[in-house]
């Protein structure tokens, strides 16, 4: 595919397919997603590309195979394999235990192929999943080097032409130098020059243009071949037939012929360069991997390739290595560094029973640990998937584009003839080669080309540059739909809160130790499994007290705990506890009015019927979700807290952080009533939560936020997903979408305002009121450089620096 067009002619022949219940096509990832109305079967797709002209990649997969033992396990196998929907062919060879399987390249995992033959009795794994993967990106690099090769060689051959006819139309000295030293020799060696560029390095333009004419699907190639071969052709009637032409239309053009494919050659290359780094993001999340581990086997550490990893395996991490997999550590302890995934740059503590991700690197001990999720079940494996599915996902402002370019190429043709016709009816003389110049004129300086990449060029770039901030984009179309949001709903509990209890005050009455006091309290507590009991015990723990054993322990329901430390009498709880114990509790009132306002509900402590402490334990708000609130008010949005918790405390902290509205007291169904409510004036809403309770909201809200430390239904239900807990990337996924929209938006602009002011200037409009004319050569390089300048504009996101610098950083 070359262009806008191309993308909706496959469209439209894979929708049509049987079985199809609609398809996407993305020229800049060169994929298309297919969406079936029953089982899959990609037979009848395939050959509906074919149909369309165009043909869909494959790559062969080796897989080794234990287990066969005669011909029947081969045949089996084989039927197995070819079940799989998107193989084409596989091939089992007994002798060598090597299954060699072709496969519709980015339809089939290798995972799939290793289940189908276990499912058929065998086991299997990946030859040369590495080796497949290389081939491509080989593909990938030759494709460049031939149209290197190709600019090459046009441009060595295009230059001699160029400066014999330019020359000698520019310096008159020169012309008389060619017509004594060549003469008629001048137009034959361009002759043979120009036709050596054409059927050299432009034949590529003429086997898939010329097809496509005949189909009746012109496509850009169509226009290439169209505007340089009829001014080739029209050049080679003038040299070697002139008597045929009108008396004063002998010119020739070859030079106008050769330096269109030359440009547009550049073009191409420079495009494909820029294409390859748009990409990048991928590359290096899938660099993130680690290419082997350390796994225990028969009680020795060997070091196998990370396919080879499976569930269950004891992996050894020494210190510096990347963690190969997701799993569980069952012995020893170290520092991890997690920036790639959470951006929390301070190396994180790992110990027995800890969780750890693939792709993460060890700092400083040694540890085991079990694998629980391989393959493409990791967490990397996932983000890479996510990002992937995002990249290739059309926005609602493709739809324009998709409308246009259905009937652009075709106009561009049926605007050439009209213009051919109008100069050589009307012109002045020579009224055929003005016809011939600006029609060649007309037909390349149209680019389809820059309205086709002009969208998923900012997609690939904006979701990539997402990713490598924390952000993930798990469907495209949010991105922009999370540019038009008016209102941001925001969970409480592990959104806005750290979402566990902790003790956040704790003051002492006069002659009494703060620590002493702690610790006899935190003894009582440890007695009690009450979420408040555990931020009091955390809290002490955390101070290096050591806790006494607490004896006689008694809960009273409704008031709090009593129990005995040695030969001490602790009572915790509530003031109508202490009222029952007939002590006043007036002394602190200040602080009770400061707590209240804060939306905290104190308790008291009593050691031997005296009043020793009040203490409060809270969800205390994130360090980054002042700035975060700050961030999304500045950025033109009314921010609401929607929350279960009771009125009292959610209003506090909603005046502590600059909540615009409280939506309070309500369960999971009353979350969705209150995201409909908020979007019944026509807002456009985006829920952020990160629990069970939040999924429904979740799918409800236009845009679903999921904090990427939640659940993972929470995770599944959203749209977007903050890899870390940091609210601040609600404010900075919010800047990005308004950048890449912006940045689709310019392309847009660029891509139709191209075509509709220069297509009428190549026509000669201007040419009755100022004399203007487009030379083609001029036209060719116009075109060439018009996907070049959208391509760049989209990787200038790269670039993009998050507004809020997250409190773990960035």
């Amino acid at each position: 595919m070359t262009c806008a067009s191309c993308v909706r002619r496959v469209e439209k022949a894979i929708a049509a397919a049987p079985g199809v219940a609609s398809a996407s096509v993305n020229l800049a990832t060169e994929r298309a997603e297919v969406a079936f109305s029953g089982k899959p079967d990609l037979a009848p797709v395939l050959a509906a590309v074919a149909g369309a002209g165009y043909q869909a990649r494959s790559k062969t997969i080796e897989l080794t195979i234990k287990g066969m033992s005669c011909a029947s396990c081969v045949a089996r196998i084989e039927r197995a394999l070819k079940a799989v929907p998107g193989v084409s062919d596989a091939s089992v060879n007994l002798a060598t235990e090597l299954a060699t399987v072709t496969v519709v390249a980015g339809a089939v995992e290798v995972s799939f192929l290793e289940a189908a033959i276990q499912a058929a009795g065998y086991e299997a794994r990946s030859a040369m999943a590495d080796a497949a993967d290389a081939r491509e990106a080989d593909n990938r690099a030759s494709e460049m080097a031939s149209l290197q090769r190709a600019l090459a060689i046009a441009l060595v051959l295009t230059l001699p032409v160029f400066v014999l006819e330019m020359g000698a139309h520019l310096v008159p000295a020169f012309h008389h130098w060619v017509m004594a030293t060549f003469g008629i020799w001048s137009w034959r060696l361009q002759s043979v020059l120009t036709t050596l560029v054409l059927f050299g390095p432009g034949l590529r333009f003429f086997a898939k243009g010329v097809p496509a004419l005949l189909r009746g699907a012109p496509d850009m190639n169509a226009l290439v071949a169209l505007g340089s071969g009829a001014a080739w052709a029209y050049s080679v009637v003038a040299t070697f037939l002139p008597g045929v032409l009108p008396a004063g239309t002998g010119n020739v053009y070859y030079e106008a012929a050769s330096v269109i494919v030359t440009l547009i050659l550049l073009g191409r290359f420079l495009e494909a360069r820029a294409k390859g780094r748009t990409g990048e993001a991928i590359k290096k999340l899938v660099g993130l991997q680690a290419k082997t581990a350390r796994v225990m086997r028969d009680g020795i550490a060997v070091e196998v390739p990370l396919r080879e990893v499976r569930s269950g395996d004891i992996v050894v991490v020494r210190p510096g290595e990347k963690i190969a997999v997701d799993g569980e550590i069952v012995e020893g302890s170290s520092f991890v560094d997690e920036a790639m995934i959470t951006g929390e740059p301070v190396p994180v503590a790992k110990g027995a029973g800890s969780e750890v991700i693939g792709g993460t690197i060890n700092k400083t001990g040694s540890f085991s640990f079990r694998a629980t999720k391989v393959g493409s079940e990791t967490l990397l494996a996932q983000i890479i998937r996510m990002v992937e599915t995002a990249q290739g996902a059309k926005l609602p402002i493709q739809a324009l584009v998709d409308k246009v370019t259905g009937w652009f190429v075709p106009a561009v043709i049926a605007a050439a003839v009209a213009t051919f016709g109008v100069w050589f009816l009307f012109g002045p003389d020579p009224a055929m080669s003005f016809a011939l110049v600006n029609a060649v004129a007309v037909l390349i300086i149209a680019c389809p080309c820059a309205m086709g990449l002009a969208t998923p060029t900012s997609i690939m770039v904006g979701t990539g540059r997402a990713a490598e901030m924390g952000v993930l984009f798990r469907k495209g179309d949010a991105l922009q739909t999370l540019r038009d949001a008016s209102v941001i709903a925001l969970d409480k509990t592990g959104t806005l809160t750290e979402g566990r209890p902790e003790l956040t005050d704790f003051i002492v009455a006069d002659g009494f130790d703060e620590a002493e006091v702690l610790g006899l309290i935190a003894a009582v507590e440890t007695r009690s499994e009450h979420p408040v009991a555990e931020a009091i015990v955390r809290a002490a723990e955390k101070r290096g007290l050591r806790l006494a054993t607490a004896g006689d322990f008694e809960a009273i329901p409704g008031f709090g705990a009593r129990a005995w430390i040695g030969n001490r009498q602790v009572e915790v709880g509530a003031d109508r506890l202490m009222t029952r114990l007939g002590l006043d509790v007036s002394a602190f009132a200040p602080v009770v009015e400061r707590l209240a306002n804060e939306g905290k509900s104190p308790l008291y402590a009593a050691i031997d019927d005296e009043l020793a402490a009040i203490i409060a334990v809270a969800d205390p708000i994130k360090a980054s979700t002042p700035a975060a609130i700050k961030a999304l008010h500045a950025l033109g949005l009314k921010v609401v807290m929607v929350t279960g918790d009771n009125r009292h405390t959610a209003k506090a902290i909603a005046r502590q952080i600059g909540i615009d509205e409280v939506i309070s007291e309500v369960l999971p169904e009353g979350k969705v009533e209150a995201i409909r409510r908020l979007a019944c004036d026509g807002a456009r809403v985006a829920f952020v939560g990160d629990g069970i309770n939040d999924a429904p909201a979740l799918a409800t809200a236009d845009v679903g936020i999921a904090i990427g430390t939640g659940t993972d239904i929470a995770i599944e239900s959203a749209d977007v997903v903050l890899m870390s807990g940091d609210l601040v990337g609600v404010a900075n996924a919010l800047a990005l979408s308004k950048a890449t929209i912006r940045n689709i938006r310019q392309n847009l602009f660029w891509a139709f305002g191209y075509n509709a002011a220069l297509v009428p200037v190549a026509a000669g409009l201007l040419y009755p009121l100022n004399g203007t004319l487009l030379s083609p050569m001029l036209a060719a390089g116009a075109m060439a450089l018009s996907s070049v300048f959208v391509l760049s504009n989209a990787l200038r996101l790269r670039r993009f620096r998050a507004p809020v610098a997250s409190e773990r950083g960035t």
